[in-house]
């Protein structure tokens, strides 16, 4: 484990390094690399706390595992509970990033292929709807908008062809000129807000195994500490 969370901060390192733009930054809430290399750190402190204290019979250092796991793990489950019971505030947070991310499009090619990502995953196109590609400078439905992709989406948009080699890059051009009933024949016209709410309504059994499968091994290393804990200091009481 402690190698593991190392592995992760170099990926953090890296990505700041050499991956993290401005346009990643303003995106989102905080930079992703930064998150990597916090969440890193932390694995790394509570994974040596726990080896170093069994092998060691350190309390100290076990006390230090038991309590920053416990901590670790309730700020799981606050955020969680948050999220459950503040379900509109955070579909508007997502929103918030999404319309970012599809501003910010053709500025960043990583932030590009998350996008083309999830629209293809999901089948959808925009947040709302299709027309959201209006938010993107190219894509702009306005009269005044000069470029050739005026009106377009995406091709991740688009319904895929069956038998097509080739992706048809400009298989959204001028969608959003078009009525609904019209988009569907060519594209995936439902937003991606809707698409995910009916993923996890769909997957909730899954989600909860998931859930079950984060939480198990925490309290599992919080009791088993306390454990281990006790017999150490009853071993010192028996001696003394």
């Amino acid at each position: 484990m402690p190698a593991f969370s190392l592995l992760i901060v170099a990926i953090g390192v890296y990505a700041k390094v050499q991956k993290a733009t401005d346009t990643v930054r303003d995106t989102f809430l905080i930079d992703p690399a930064v998150i990597l290399i916090v969440v890193g750190v932390v694995m790394f402190f509570i994974t040596f706390c726990g080896c170093i204290g069994a092998l060691r019979e350190n309390i100290r250092l076990l006390k230090t595992f038991s309590f920053t796991l416990t901590f670790v793990f309730l700020t799981q489950l606050a955020i969680s509970i948050m999220g459950f019971f503040y379900s509109d505030q955070t579909r508007g947070a997502l929103g918030k990033f999404v319309k970012k991310a599809i501003v910010h499009y053709r500025d960043d090619l990583d932030l590009q292929n998350l996008m083309d990502y999830i629209q293809k995953e999901f089948k959808c196109c925009g947040w709302n709807n299709y027309t959201d590609w209006s938010w993107n400078l190219y894509f702009n439905c306005t009269h005044e908008n000069p470029s050739t992709e005026r009106c377009a989406v995406p091709y991740s948009c688009c319904t895929p062809v069956p038998g097509e080699t080739v992706v048809n890059t400009m298989c959204g051009f001028g969608v959003q000129t078009q009525k609904y009933l019209e988009a569907n024949k060519l594209i995936f016209p439902v937003g991606c807000a809707d698409k995910a709410v009916l993923w996890i309504e769909s997957h909730l059994l899954l989600m909860g195994a998931l859930a079950l499968g984060l939480a198990l091994p925490q309290i599992a290393g919080i009791v088993l500490s306390q454990i281990l804990i006790s017999q150490i200091q009853d071993e010192i009481t028996s001696v003394l």
